[in-house]
């Protein structure tokens, strides 16, 4: 009797602020959730270290930035059929029956809803990126051959040698590979900017 008192009596734990973006916050059950989230859709376990709260942190503080930018813009959002059919997708990848993805969802410290809202974040993400930086984004010619005798020749003629390896093969390969990697250079190049225009406060005791 005197025990269960004693638990009673004591104060619950309180979800802290462990960032400020703006006028926004991310918590420390945010930063939790994120990671245990990304693990439970990687197949992997969760490492909930001071290191790795840091970076699922940093990846929020993202995230908080391109919703204002979201927000301010109206981009659509993806078809419910389209989140539906990727979390089918997701369940039948990794789990054979639906009683082995309940039971790993348990485990897992999340709910169903979790992993739903982060399937819609990365749909949301991709289709941001692709809207707002990708259009306009080209390659000349001459950097799509210089990347096949520089990058994709040499393996492949490792791979294959004395057969024939021609650019024509890899053409579109190569032009898409090289305007994701222009399309990455922007958008990290918009977040610095961002960030740089954002007061952002991490509270360090929320990571110790």
């Amino acid at each position: 009797m005197l025990l269960a008192v004693v638990v009673a009596a004591l104060p619950e734990t309180i979800d802290r602020v462990a960032v400020s973006v703006g006028n926004r916050v991310i918590t420390t059950s945010d930063i939790e959730r994120q990671i245990r989230v990304a693990a439970f859709l990687s197949g992997t376990k969760p490492d909930l270290s001071a290191d790795l709260r840091r970076k699922a942190a940093d990846r929020l503080i993202d995230q908080k930035l391109i919703q204002v930018e979201l927000e301010a813009a109206r981009y659509p959002e993806p078809a419910p059929q389209e989140l539906e059919a990727a979390f089918a997708d997701f369940k039948a990848k990794f789990y054979p029956s639906p009683d082995d993805y309940r039971r790993a969802l348990a485990a897992s410290g999340i709910t169903e809803d979790d992993v739903k809202e982060q399937l819609h974040w990365q749909r949301r993400w991709a289709s941001f990126v692709g809207i707002r930086f990708r259009p306009g984004t080209a390659v000349s010619e001459r950097e799509i051959a210089d990347y096949f005798e520089g990058t994709v020749a040499p393996v492949a003629r490792a791979a294959n040698p004395g057969g024939t390896v021609t650019l024509d093969e890899f053409r579109e390969r190569i032009a898409e590979t090289l305007v994701g990697k222009r399309v990455d250079e922007q958008m990290f190049k918009w977040l610095g900017e961002v960030r740089g225009q954002t007061e952002i406060v991490f509270h360090d005791e929320a990571f110790q």
